[in-house]
């Protein structure tokens, strides 16, 4: 059995999973992570643990083969709870699913917990291993000093750049409940005097011929490009910018695998940016970034290439 940790809003990309694994005739469980509360019912002991979710089906950690850790979101708390004490509600049920995860930590994952969760929590670090695999990756600064940001401004972004916070607001295909990347010209420093309440990260902008939006599974690049070089983000250009299939060139692969490999990662949604300079700048990796617009819209068998991966992986296990 596959288990797939995901969430309750999730739909296409995991009913095609499901699907794929259902013509495989390998069974799989369902769990959303943003339900892992109270509505649940669990027992994690030191080597097991069972869980009966809301609609009553039931699975002992002892028949789980394998794990996709394909989305995971903040829990849910109940309504009729007193907000003194969702900071408890949070704290305890948020232990418990680790505690939880950690059970299955020796069978095949994608990704790896651990890892998923130090390269998803820490650009800096993703933008150093880009760079010791020989990728071209932007002047970074991430800061809540107004000093600093000024001089990095002056110094490297040639009069434009642009500033994004690192991840605490979701983000969706649709553009809905989106931050977007912000641009910041000279006469927008003078803005930065709140910037101790909220650190961002600053880079130049870069001039782009277009967007590409990378989904690497273990070796195997299913690339989209997306004509947006007058957005400062492909999440929010306009409805008339449509995706085409794209070919990296060797060199890039090459060194995408070796900083996926490093990272401990099997798949990862990467973003670049081809420049007018004709590089190609590595931005950032999603270990659990969306794909369905590229499987839609360009036929790409990415689930199934996940399901593939993990399958094969689990059979080398066991």
């Amino acid at each position: 059995m596959i288990l797939c940790i995901t969430h309750s809003q999730d739909f296409y990309n995991i009913d095609l999973f499901f699907e794929y694994l259902t013509s495989q005739n390998i069974p799989y469980f369902r769990l959303n992570s943003d339900r892992l509360n109270h509505l649940q019912k669990i027992s994690v002991n030191e080597d097991s643990f069972e869980l009966t979710d809301e609609s009553g089906n039931t699975v002992h950690s002892e028949n789980i083969k394998g794990v996709w850790h394909r989305k995971a979101w903040k829990i849910n708390t109940p309504e009729e709870l007193d907000e003194d004490y969702e900071k408890i509600f949070l704290g305890e049920y948020g232990s418990l699913r680790y505690n939880f995860m950690t059970i299955l930590e020796d069978v095949p994952w994608i990704n790896p917990y651990e890892n998923e969760k130090k390269v998803d929590g820490n650009k800096m670090f993703q933008l150093k291993i880009a760079q010791k695999n020989n990728l071209t990756v932007p002047k970074t600064i991430f800061s809540n000093d107004e000093k600093k940001i000024t001089s990095f401004f002056y110094q490297y972004c040639q009069g434009k750049a642009i500033a994004k916070l690192h991840g605490t607001v979701a983000k969706t295909m649709t553009g809905e409940n989106l931050i977007s990347t912000t641009i910041i010209e000279e006469d927008s420093l003078e803005h930065l005097s709140d910037i101790a309440y909220c650190p961002m990260i600053f880079q130049p902008y870069i001039d782009k011929e277009y967007e590409l939006r990378i989904v690497y599974v273990d070796g195997d690049f299913f690339v989209g490009k997306i004509n947006n070089s007058e957005n400062p983000d492909w999440r929010v250009a306009h409805a008339d910018h449509f995706w085409s299939a794209y070919e990296l060139p060797e060199n890039i692969k090459e060194n995408l695998t070796a900083m996926m490999k490093e990272m401990g990662l099997y798949i990862g949604a990467i973003d670049m940016i081809k420049g007018k300079d004709g590089d190609y700048h590595f931005l950032e990796v999603n270990p659990q970034g969306e794909w369905g617009m590229l499987q839609k819209e360009l036929s790409f068998p990415i689930a199934e290439k996940i399901a593939d991966n993990l399958i094969k992986r689990i059979n080398s296990h066991e």
